[in-house]
């Protein structure tokens, strides 16, 4: 196990790490132990009583958070051709175009935190599968991410749009915010998510859903949030 520095074990007397707290609590608890020198990210982790292995306990999903995720811009990839890559740029599509754009990825190009793809370009897109999919970046039509209204997809992205999916472990990871907002911003943004991944439970997950919860700055120790107040 790695040894922790003495700002991560400063944070871990503010607290009491093993107890659970309210969603308001846990936010305000993130954001006063934050010590790092930079605008941490702050990311919900949930437990979820799901298997993933069935593809009917796949818990996934998309939603644009009240307040954004803060940091940089996004930069937007749109693959599509003819008029939907003029649609696209007009929207504020960093890069558009079609067959160029699949082969500059092929060729190792990934400086771009977003793929949308219009549907008659997916034959091409798919053979990115090994590329994108790993680094969560594969269009999907599921996400929204593969679609004729990129005008649409693009604005989503650009307004905080983020993805919630379960891993082959039953977890979910999911950034919410920067510790630098607003309590208040962090804590809807939170709950939002929280909610959504309720509101996603499979009718044939059995026993108890919501396992565990956690919430976390980029480089401090977690803080656990009471998992009974969402069952």
């Amino acid at each position: 196990m790695a040894k922790k520095g003495k700002k991560y074990l400063a944070a871990l007397e503010k607290y009491e790490p093993q107890n659970k707290y309210t969603t308001q609590e846990a936010v305000k608890t993130v954001k006063e132990i934050a010590f790092a020198n930079f605008d941490e990210t702050v990311e919900l982790t949930m437990w979820l009583g799901v298997d993933p292995r069935k593809a009917d306990q796949l818990v996934r999903g998309t939603l644009v958070l009240p307040h954004g995720l803060g940091g940089k811009d996004k930069v937007i990839v749109v693959i599509a051709q003819g008029e939907k890559v003029k649609e696209a740029e007009e929207a504020g599509a960093d890069f558009a175009g079609g067959e160029e754009l699949v082969d500059k990825i092929k060729g190792g190009w990934l400086d771009f935190d977003a793929v949308i793809a219009t549907p008659d370009m997916m034959r091409s897109v798919g053979m990115l599968g090994k590329v994108l999919g790993p680094r969560g970046l594969m269009p999907n039509p599921k996400t929204g991410t593969v679609t004729m209204d990129v005008k649409n997809a693009i604005e989503e992205t650009k307004a905080g749009k983020v993805e919630y999916r379960v891993d082959k472990t039953g977890v979910i990871h999911t950034p919410v915010g920067k510790v630098s907002f607003d309590e208040s911003k962090l804590l809807e943004n939170t709950k939002a998510i929280i909610s959504a991944v309720v509101k996603a439970k499979p009718t044939t997950a059995k026993g108890r859903y919501i396992k565990k919860v956690n919430l976390a700055a980029t480089m401090s120790p977690g803080v656990l949030i009471d998992e009974t107040a969402f069952a």
